[in-house]
């Protein structure tokens, strides 16, 4: 009896085309029932045949499996498959599921949006006893701050138009990805507020131009800046540039959602607006290149920062990029100090950062979080003593005071969010931004999806979310007894481990000494080896580790 095991619930042939079968007869007597008896039966002859038509069809197909031995019936699992996130976001997953956002996330935003209250009754929903669970310390003596329109001044000293920006301000998002609609209102809501709205990739397009300070993103492809070639054009960079609506320049390195992928918008999808905001020709598809070709190592970088500087009239011109292979950013560190030319800003996106459609291994497993790439930025900076020199923007899901607050701790001086301002302008996390059939009409270029965002309406929204994100922000802030959120430090949050002991942020997070990747030493030797590895003439590192010669080079030798 110990090798006994029950019977196995087996479909059999005729069970698996019953459905199929009785689908047949039933048409087949509905058929003589509309033609002997009524023509009451031909409406429902008509759909028992059309059923009929589909069992055959996917007999005889020889594309899906599941519809060649389960006919009709099969077609029940697609459909499941179809509407499994909407099931799951509205009947199953809890308020803490992350997918990519929690409802809690999400409606916090909402809320902020409409100005409705925030407040929750009956204590926290958090398991604050479980690994993972994180928190602000506070002050017996607390602050209170009667401002929330915190600025940061942006621009070094080869700056002649330094910005003051808001601490919070809207993240990358292409014209193309994002409908012009949501784009007017992003832009409406910006000027309201006084707060940046980046144009992402995409090029300026007429949507934008609602008098909303703008962050111009210069990606690969030169959108908008770039000849019949695809080359970078200095005379139309010059033309927009110095535009007074656009505050500052961001050269696109990588970004979160696919660090290291380029990309390429198909000539179909291409209209004439789209056409115009990037300077591309209708009919051909658009291609953005994985890397830059104004610039192949670290010194060019530099100098390509310098000219477009002085090409925009003095005004602030940084970089963006997700980190990768951290050698190579201490690379441009070393270019900047030999060149003496410093970006006024560096952003940096963590690989949680999402509006961009990508391939899976991109999403999941390229590009470092934005926790440890913000610490080793602000960390490298103040290695190499120019951290005074250089802004710090930090974007990837921060959508809360809490999450924006723990930014500032980690080194950042100021945030970006994207996917927060698109719940603001509709978003419902419906996932569906690549398809162009987005329901509430944020991602997608189809007019009639298009009208359900009302832009009057959304921009108010937008400008709504920012400013009561800005007054929770001040007003923990005031709690942790500060006078400004920027004045966050690592020591202020802690977490709890997944062995029950809590962990100072300062104690993972450490702010390393100034200066100290200039001196010797035997300390802190996961960034004295990088940095002396890193070079400001190339991003090759000058021997690939754990090994004298490349992959190539041994199959070569090899033959």
């Amino acid at each position: 009896m110990s090798g006994h095991r029950p019977p196995k619930f087996r479909i059999g042939p005729l069970d698996r085309y019953a459905v199929f079968a009785a689908v047949v007869v039933v048409s087949v007597l509905l058929f003589w029932a509309a033609t002997a008896l009524s023509e009451w039966f031909w409406l429902p002859a008509a759909v028992f045949i059309a059923l009929a038509l589909t069992g055959l069809r996917d007999v005889v197909q020889t594309e899906h499996a599941v519809l060649r031995n389960y006919p009709i019936m099969g077609h029940f699992r697609f459909l499941f498959e179809k509407i499994r996130p909407e099931i799951r976001q509205y009947l199953i997953e809890s308020d803490q599921d992350e997918e990519p956002f929690s409802r809690e996330d999400r409606s916090i935003v909402y809320q902020r949006a409409k100005n409705q209250e925030g407040a929750r009754p009956f204590g926290t929903k958090k398991a604050v006893y479980q690994g993972g669970y994180s928190w602000m310390t506070h002050s017996i003596t607390p602050t209170h701050l009667d401002r929330h329109d915190f600025r940061v001044r942006i621009g070094g000293p080869d700056c002649a138009k330094p910005y003051d920006a808001s601490l919070y301000n809207i993240s990358a998002m292409s014209f193309g990805s994002l409908s012009g609609n949501a784009i007017k209102a992003l832009n409406i809501g910006a000027k309201k507020g006084g707060f940046a709205h980046d144009t992402g990739e995409g090029g300026i397009s007429s949507y934008h131009r609602q008098g909303g300070d703008l962050i111009w993103e210069i990606g690969s492809g030169y959108f908008g800046c770039r000849d019949a070639e695809g080359n970078f054009d200095p005379e139309k960079f010059r033309a927009q540039a110095t535009d007074d609506q656009v505050k500052m320049v961001e050269i696109k390195l990588s970004q979160g959602a696919k660090p290291g992928h380029g990309g390429m918008l198909p000539a179909a999808k291409i209209t004439e607006e789209i056409a115009e905001a990037r300077g591309v020709e209708m009919g051909k598809d658009c291609v953005s290149p994985a890397g830059h070709s104004e610039f192949s190592n670290p010194t060019e970088l530099c100098e390509f920062i310098g000219r477009l500087r002085d090409l925009s009239g003095g005004k602030p011109v940084g970089f963006k990029l997700c980190i990768g292979h951290r050698r190579e950013f201490m690379c441009i560190v070393k270019a900047m100090i030999k060149t003496g030319i410093y970006p006024d800003f560096i952003v940096v996106d963590g690989t949680e950062g999402g509006t961009g459609a990508a391939p899976l291994e991109f999403a999941n497993h390229v590009g470092m979080p934005l926790n440890e790439g913000l610490s080793f930025v602000h960390n490298t900076l103040l290695g190499a003593g120019v951290r005074e020199r250089i802004r710090i923007g930090a974007s990837g899901k921060l959508i809360h005071a809490y999450d924006i607050g723990r930014a500032f701790a980690l080194g950042a001086d100021w945030c970006n969010s994207a996917r927060g301002f698109m719940f603001a302008v509709g978003c419902i996390q419906a996932q569906a931004c690549h398809t162009n059939e987005c329901p509430t009409g944020v991602t997608t270029q189809d007019p009639i999806r298009q009208r359900a965002l009302v832009v009057p309406e959304k921009g108010e929204r937008v400008y709504n979310f920012h400013r009561n994100t800005m007054r929770a922000l001040a007003e923990i802030a005031g709690a942790a007894g500060l006078d400004d959120p920027r004045d966050f430090l690592p020591y202020h949050f802690m977490k709890r481990e997944n062995d029950g002991a809590m962990v100072e942020a300062s104690d993972v997070w450490t702010y390393l000494p100034t200066g100290f990747l200039l001196t010797e030493g035997d300390d802190h030797m996961a960034y004295r080896q990088r940095w002396k590895r890193a070079s400001a003439e190339t991003f090759r590192p000058p021997d690939p580790v754990g090994r004298k010669t490349t992959r190539g080079e041994m199959e070569q030798a090899a033959q």
